[in-house]
């Protein structure tokens, strides 16, 4: 008998891992953006990087977000403060408005399919657009790092690096 169950539980997970292959997407059609969780949507709307300045982060320039949520750490004197504050302020307004720009776009695609409008032309065009303005996004996100880094001393960019976690020889990514 416990073999006979054992059996049967096994063949229950098996078929519900088939199912969940064969589903991916379950769930995801009621998405007001097919292509970003709401999460990514917000994060978008908000003018959050989420990532798209790791080029940047990892290789040893700062994001201005970053550096003023630990200016104390970091010992940022007041000019600094005042610099990279306008440079967030500055960032985050444009990249909030190609948040929105890129979450329009993205529904703009899904309208594509949804209406039954979508063609090879309106496609490439529809994409074009929505790769165009997350290009712009994190453009915006990167040059705001090179915008701050040349800020600092050598000091706070060694603090920083360590107080991230990446540890000494931080910038040097490809040198180990």
């Amino acid at each position: 008998m416990r073999l006979v169950l054992f059996a049967f539980g096994c063949l229950t997970y098996a078929a519900a891992a088939a199912a969940d292959q064969a589903q991916p997407y379950a769930g995801q059609q009621h998405r007001a953006v097919s292509s970003y969780s709401e999460r990514e949507v917000a994060a978008l709307l908000a003018g959050e990087g989420r990532g798209m300045a790791r080029p940047a982060e990892l290789n040893g320039y700062p994001g201005p977000s970053h550096l003023l949520d630990m200016q104390e750490e970091l010992e940022l004197s007041g000019e600094q403060i005042a610099v990279i504050r306008a440079a967030f302020e500055r960032m985050q307004l444009k990249a909030r408005d190609l948040g929105a720009r890129l979450v329009e776009a993205e529904a703009e695609l899904d309208a594509l399919f949804r209406d039954r409008r979508a063609d090879p032309d309106t496609l490439v065009v529809a994409l074009r657009k929505a790769a165009d303005l997350r290009m712009e996004l994190r453009e915006t996100h990167l040059r705001a790092h090179l915008e701050v880094t040349p800020l600092l001393t050598a000091h706070q960019r060694e603090a920083y690096a360590l107080l991230r976690g990446y540890g000494a020889g931080h910038g040097k990514h490809g040198r180990h």
